[in-house]
Protein backbone atom coordinates (compact mmCIF):
# COMPACT_ATOMS: atom_id res chain seq x y z
CA UNK A 1 0.00 0.00 0.00
CA UNK A 2 1.13 3.47 -1.11
CA UNK A 3 0.55 6.24 1.43
CA UNK A 4 0.24 9.67 -0.29
CA UNK A 5 0.13 12.50 1.95
CA UNK A 6 -2.19 10.96 4.17
CA UNK A 7 -4.28 9.13 0.61
CA UNK A 8 -3.96 5.90 0.82
CA UNK A 9 -4.14 3.39 -2.18
CA UNK A 10 -2.67 0.23 -3.70
CA UNK A 11 0.33 0.06 -6.04
CA UNK A 12 -0.37 -0.42 -9.95
CA UNK A 13 0.03 -3.43 -12.02
CA UNK A 14 3.12 -3.66 -13.91
CA UNK A 15 3.11 -4.54 -17.53
CA UNK A 16 2.74 -8.04 -17.76
CA UNK A 17 -0.63 -9.68 -17.58
CA UNK A 18 -0.26 -11.33 -14.61
CA UNK A 19 -2.55 -8.87 -12.54
CA UNK A 20 -5.70 -7.10 -12.25
CA UNK A 21 -6.89 -4.14 -10.29
CA UNK A 22 -8.89 -1.35 -9.55
CA UNK A 23 -5.95 1.28 -9.64
CA UNK A 24 -6.21 0.40 -12.90
CA UNK A 25 -8.84 1.94 -14.76
CA UNK A 26 -7.76 5.08 -16.27
CA UNK A 27 -4.09 4.31 -16.73
CA UNK A 28 -4.83 0.94 -18.44
CA UNK A 29 -8.03 -1.03 -19.30
CA UNK A 30 -6.67 -4.81 -19.48
CA UNK A 31 -5.72 -4.88 -16.23
CA UNK A 32 -8.64 -3.05 -14.93
CA UNK A 33 -11.40 -4.67 -12.55
CA UNK A 34 -14.76 -2.89 -10.64
CA UNK A 35 -14.31 -2.26 -7.22
CA UNK A 36 -16.70 -4.08 -4.51
CA UNK A 37 -19.33 -2.27 -2.59
CA UNK A 38 -19.72 -3.44 1.07
CA UNK A 39 -22.71 -1.42 1.22
CA UNK A 40 -23.58 0.18 4.88
CA UNK A 41 -21.85 -1.94 6.70
CA UNK A 42 -19.06 -1.08 9.16
CA UNK A 43 -15.42 -0.88 8.07
CA UNK A 44 -14.92 -3.85 10.84
CA UNK A 45 -17.95 -5.92 9.74
CA UNK A 46 -16.13 -5.47 6.18
CA UNK A 47 -13.02 -6.37 7.13
CA UNK A 48 -14.22 -9.39 9.01
CA UNK A 49 -16.02 -10.29 5.71
CA UNK A 50 -12.85 -9.87 4.19
CA UNK A 51 -10.66 -12.03 6.33
CA UNK A 52 -13.26 -14.92 5.85
CA UNK A 53 -13.37 -14.78 2.15
CA UNK A 54 -9.33 -14.67 1.78
CA UNK A 55 -9.26 -17.45 4.13
CA UNK A 56 -10.98 -19.81 2.30
CA UNK A 57 -9.50 -19.11 -0.93
CA UNK A 58 -7.82 -21.74 -2.28
CA UNK A 59 -8.20 -21.37 -6.42
CA UNK A 60 -5.81 -23.04 -8.77
CA UNK A 61 -4.27 -24.49 -5.92
CA UNK A 62 -2.81 -21.62 -4.19
CA UNK A 63 -2.92 -21.44 -0.18
CA UNK A 64 -4.01 -17.88 1.03
CA UNK A 65 -1.87 -16.90 4.17
CA UNK A 66 -2.92 -13.71 5.81
CA UNK A 67 0.05 -11.13 6.00
CA UNK A 68 -1.01 -7.60 7.31
CA UNK A 69 -4.25 -6.76 8.72
CA UNK A 70 -4.33 -2.98 9.83
CA UNK A 71 -7.45 -1.13 10.15
CA UNK A 72 -8.91 -0.72 6.60
CA UNK A 73 -5.74 -2.77 4.49
CA UNK A 74 -5.36 -6.47 4.42
CA UNK A 75 -2.45 -8.24 2.71
CA UNK A 76 -2.26 -11.64 1.67
CA UNK A 77 0.00 -14.08 0.20
CA UNK A 78 -1.26 -16.94 -2.33
CA UNK A 79 1.29 -20.06 -2.63
CA UNK A 80 0.49 -22.10 -5.43
CA UNK A 81 1.02 -25.88 -3.90
CA UNK A 82 2.82 -27.15 -7.71
CA UNK A 83 5.69 -24.94 -7.53
CA UNK A 84 5.48 -22.66 -5.15
CA UNK A 85 4.82 -19.44 -6.87
CA UNK A 86 3.24 -16.77 -4.50
CA UNK A 87 0.71 -13.87 -5.51
CA UNK A 88 0.11 -10.58 -4.05
CA UNK A 89 -3.73 -9.53 -2.89
CA UNK A 90 -4.31 -6.24 -1.05
CA UNK A 91 -7.96 -4.89 -0.04
CA UNK A 92 -8.52 -1.46 1.20
CA UNK A 93 -11.80 -0.66 2.72
CA UNK A 94 -12.79 3.24 1.45
CA UNK A 95 -15.31 5.46 3.79
CA UNK A 96 -17.82 5.98 0.71
CA UNK A 97 -18.64 1.59 1.31
CA UNK A 98 -15.93 0.80 -1.18
CA UNK A 99 -13.28 -1.76 -1.49
CA UNK A 100 -10.64 -1.53 -3.65
CA UNK A 101 -8.16 -4.36 -4.31
CA UNK A 102 -5.06 -5.52 -6.67
CA UNK A 103 -3.77 -9.19 -7.16
CA UNK A 104 -1.25 -10.08 -9.03
CA UNK A 105 2.01 -12.51 -9.46
CA UNK A 106 5.42 -11.99 -8.42
CA UNK A 107 7.48 -13.63 -11.35
CA UNK A 108 6.86 -14.72 -15.12
CA UNK A 109 4.69 -13.31 -17.69
CA UNK A 110 0.90 -15.48 -17.56
CA UNK A 111 -0.73 -16.89 -14.59
CA UNK A 112 -3.54 -18.64 -16.24
CA UNK A 113 -5.52 -15.85 -15.26
CA UNK A 114 -5.16 -17.48 -11.54
CA UNK A 115 -5.35 -14.00 -10.36
CA UNK A 116 -8.66 -13.09 -12.26
CA UNK A 117 -10.53 -15.92 -10.92
CA UNK A 118 -8.87 -15.77 -7.63
CA UNK A 119 -11.13 -12.21 -7.31
CA UNK A 120 -13.98 -13.65 -8.86
CA UNK A 121 -13.95 -16.80 -6.50
CA UNK A 122 -14.09 -13.90 -3.22
CA UNK A 123 -16.28 -11.84 -5.16
CA UNK A 124 -18.96 -14.84 -5.42
CA UNK A 125 -18.41 -15.58 -1.42
CA UNK A 126 -18.79 -11.72 -0.19
CA UNK A 127 -22.06 -12.03 -2.61
CA UNK A 128 -24.25 -13.58 -0.15
CA UNK A 129 -22.93 -11.47 2.44
CA UNK A 130 -24.13 -8.12 0.96
CA UNK A 131 -21.38 -7.12 -1.46
CA UNK A 132 -21.68 -6.46 -5.24
CA UNK A 133 -19.50 -5.59 -7.75
CA UNK A 134 -19.21 -1.55 -8.92
CA UNK A 135 -19.92 -2.17 -12.83
CA UNK A 136 -19.05 -5.02 -14.98
CA UNK A 137 -18.95 -8.96 -13.66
Amino acid sequence: MRDFKGQKSLALCPSTPNCVSTAEEANDPKHYIPQWSYGKKSKADAMADLVAAVSQAKVEGFTPTLITQEGDYLYAEFESGLFGFVDDAEFLLRDNGECEYRSASRIGESDGDANRKRIRALRKFLEPRGWKSIGFV
